[in-house]
């Protein structure tokens, strides 16, 4: 993805990838108990030095990016993440900064936007319910006389809840969508950890009871504007599905030119070649379509929604079916716990998932055309 990169995103994208690998390598991932809080503290504020918060935040706003696209800059550091399985709410802390900074009250801005820019603060998109609905479902909203909200109810799929993080909650009010930002220790609110199928990430059950929301922490729920956040969070969760997509087919490939089988690499037999072919064509063409959309939604053209969409569609299929190759050019090492690929497996079956599945996308390209 980082053909087309200018040298300044280059630059970005080393010094990005080393801290990756010096401060969390995969090995590191396998003793979840040394991910604890100081951990996750020191990752997010080193992160924040590299700018991975502040890309989708206008420069009068306090953020900025360096080629002025702040979402292809963002999309980079996705794909490099997701080649090597970093945890956090990257996504999550990028949609929310991006809405606060547009669309939040100047309470907002001056509170919580620099603590999320600077890594003092995480933040985590409540969107998705139990009952499969993405854009409003779960969480009921009810108007105070202040203008501030009442919410009850649950999001389910929460990605990496940190202490001290922030929650935006897309909830169905009485006129349509509307949102609120909210601490996870406000009164009412229980977090609750779900088992996941992605061991190198934490997902979380919000319940809220009876939670009170001032008028100064609510976002108007704007159809444009949640789109437009869905847009985000579903092309960056796209591109790390490539990074991750890429690193598992280079791993693979290597494989195939290593083992030996009848005194031959097994790369050289047909079937084996053919498959990772076919592999290598679907990496490819994941990397282009992500490319498309990060661009359009950064460029905020008309057709940066619909182009979000069909990357994560496309991706979300094109990564499990990259998965299941693997494994058959792995045999039976690719099941074991010692090996990595079970790692790349459980990210890319997770991030199929968040967001809207590749059928809840197809669908929504259909409705956005009036179909």
């Amino acid at each position: 993805m980082d053909t087309d990169a200018t040298e300044d995103q280059r630059a970005l994208l080393d010094v990005s990838a080393r801290f990756m690998k010096e401060i969390c390598p995969l090995d590191l991932l396998r003793e979840p108990e040394r991910l604890d809080d100081d951990f996750r503290r020191a990752y997010r504020k080193q992160a924040a030095d590299l700018g991975w918060f502040a890309m989708l935040v206008p420069e009068d706003a306090g953020g900025g990016s360096l080629s002025g696209n702040g979402m292809l800059d963002a999309a980079l550091i996705a794909y490099t993440r997701g080649g090597q399985l970093q945890p956090g709410p990257f996504v999550g802390t990028n949609v929310v900064a991006h809405t606060i900074a547009v669309a939040g009250s100047d309470d907002l801005r001056a509170r919580v936007l620099p603590d999320l820019i600077g890594g003092e603060a995480s933040a985590s998109w409540a969107v998705a319910a139990a009952n499969d609905r993405l854009l409003d479902g779960g969480v009921t909203a009810t108007t105070e006389r202040d203008g501030g909200l009442r919410l009850n109810g649950a999001k389910t799929a929460v990605q990496d809840v940190e202490p001290g993080s922030w929650l935006l909650v897309t909830a169905r009010g009485e006129e349509g969508p509307i949102q609120a930002v909210l601490g996870i220790d406000a009164p009412g609110v229980t977090i609750v950890q779900q088992e996941s199928l992605d061991l190198t990430r934490g997902f979380f059950e919000v319940r809220l009871a009876d939670v009170e929301v001032p008028a100064s922490q609510v976002i108007a729920g704007s159809s444009d504007l949640i789109g437009e956040q869905l847009a985000i969070a579903a092309a960056l969760t796209a591109a790390e599905s490539v990074g991750s997509m890429h690193q598992e087919f280079e791993m693979t490939l290597q494989y195939a030119k290593d083992r030996i089988a009848f005194g031959r690499p097994i790369g050289s037999f047909q079937a084996i070649k053919h498959l990772l072919a076919d592999t290598s064509l679907a990496v490819e063409m994941s990397k282009s379509v992500v490319l498309a959309a990060a661009t359009s939604i950064g460029a905020g053209d008309e057709h940066g929604i619909q182009a979000a969409s069909m990357a994560k569609s496309f991706v979300g299929d094109a990564a499990i079916e990259l998965a299941q190759n693997c494994f058959q050019v792995f045999g039976g090492i690719g099941y074991t716990w010692e090996h990595d690929q079970h790692f790349y497996l459980r990210r890319l079956t997770s991030d199929a998932a968040l967001y809207g599945d590749a059928a809840w996308h197809r669908e929504r390209l259909c409705q956005l055309a009036g179909i």
